[in-house]
């Protein structure tokens, strides 16, 4: 069947799929990944696995546009006053996630140490696409929502460096290979650094091209030009193309005075890219996966779940940050997703002994992870009193000015 016909057919079910999900008071998001598993191998079949690999541009597209978006939350003057907390929140619900999930595969599983720590190390990254579209559509702010973000990106860097030496460490011990600390590190760090710099560059040239812009159909075609010469250019030299997205809006946002502009200008393209990459994610998914995962990935689930909940408690505890971060923060972080399926392919080369069991429990994970995570993430905003934050900031200042007038 023509390609363009059934991507008009996949965005019709999903943009159906998340009105449903509004009628129940759900995320968008959870209805497009619903929506999208009744058009895959699961139900009708109509979306197979040769669409998806033909619809990959797509995904690629929509994740670099949410990356660059999250980029816009990496303001310098409001880091400097929360870096060092957010470091040490994101490092520490990375290490509960990893310890967690290695412990229960090592110790109450009794699997190989090569085993426990790759997939230990998968389960650290965090998937911002889904957070980030909760965010928006609840039109969140405050003190949680301000954490979320920063950990959720910095978390994508501390899973790319645990997962690398996580691969040295599993190598050394089914003796494949000789493998220094040097090589251990270099590899991770050159693809991090490697990725910083490029976006670097890219939102250096891209504050410059936006100053010039006369127009917003100019704007946002450069733009979306520039978020794809990323992407392109990542993926050419095995830099990480979600790390260098983040970096370029990070730069465009630091560097531009009026960047609000030029992230709505990329926002008011990119809302049928995101309702065809949740609805192609979902029908990417396979029930039947269920069946193989038995009790271990089961385990994972509860394992990576506690794991983050806790580290993000322990981590926001330790730094004072604000009630509501401490309390709901872990219950934000559970969607998991593109980082840990592309992980997977590199499981595949590295090491195929075990690729089939841990490509089965991830994505065993996904499926749970990318329908629930959303929920979740919409209850700990909720929770958190930040729905609809914007708005009532937006009524805060409204009334200071109208008192500032009555006083003068």
């Amino acid at each position: 069947m023509n390609l363009l016909f059934k991507i008009c057919i996949v965005l019709v079910i999903g943009a159906i799929g998340g009105k449903i999900a509004r009628f129940f008071k759900l995320p968008n998001v959870s209805g497009y990944l619903v929506a999208g598993l009744f058009l895959g191998p699961s139900f009708f079949k109509y979306i197979s696995a040769g669409d998806i690999e033909s619809f990959s541009v797509i995904n690629e597209l929509a994740l670099a546009i949410i990356a660059f978006s999250i980029g816009s939350e990496f303001i310098i003057k409001d880091m400097l006053k929360l870096g060092k907390s957010i470091v040490i929140i994101t490092l520490a619900e990375v290490v509960g996630a990893i310890a967690l999930v290695f412990s229960v595969m090592y110790f109450l599983f009794e699997q190989p140490f090569a085993f426990s720590i790759v997939i230990a190390a998968m389960s650290a990254a965090t998937a911002p696409a889904a957070t980030l579209l909760v965010i928006k559509q609840f039109r969140a702010q405050g003190p949680l929502t301000k954490t979320i973000l920063p950990v959720v990106a910095l978390d994508d860097v501390f899973g790319i460096i645990a997962f690398g030496v996580a691969m040295s460490l599993a190598k050394l011990s089914i003796g494949n290979n000789e493998v220094s600390l040097y090589q251990m590190l270099s590899g991770p760090l050159i693809e991090i650094g490697g990725s910083i710099i490029l976006g670097l560059g890219l939102g250096v040239l891209l504050s410059f091209v936006a100053k010039k812009s006369s127009s917003r159909d100019e704007l946002q075609s450069m733009s979306l030009a520039a978020i794809g010469i990323a992407t392109g250019l990542s993926s050419f030299w095995g830099f990480s193309p979600l790390l260098t997205c983040i970096m370029m809006g990070t730069t465009l946002v630091n560097m531009l005075h009026k960047s609000k502009r030029v992230f709505d200008s990329v926002s008011d393209f990119a809302s049928p890219v995101y309702v065809l990459f949740f609805t192609l994610a979902g029908a990417s998914l396979d029930l039947s996966i269920l069946a193989k995962v038995g009790l271990m990935g089961i385990a994972y689930i509860f394992a990576r779940a506690g794991g983050k909940a806790l580290g993000a408690w322990i981590g926001a505890k330790s730094v004072k940050a604000d009630e509501v971060v401490t309390k709901y923060l872990g219950l934000a972080l559970l969607p998991q997703g593109g980082i840990s399926i592309g992980l997977i392919v590199l499981v595949r080369q590295q090491l195929p002994e075990y690729a089939m069991a841990i490509s089965t429990i991830i994505m065993f994970s996904v499926l749970i992870y990318e329908v629930s995570g959303p929920i979740f993430a919409k209850i700990a905003i909720e929770k958190a009193g930040e729905i609809n934050g914007e708005n009532k900031q937006k009524e805060h200042i409204k009334i200071n000015k109208v008192e500032e007038i009555e006083v003068i």
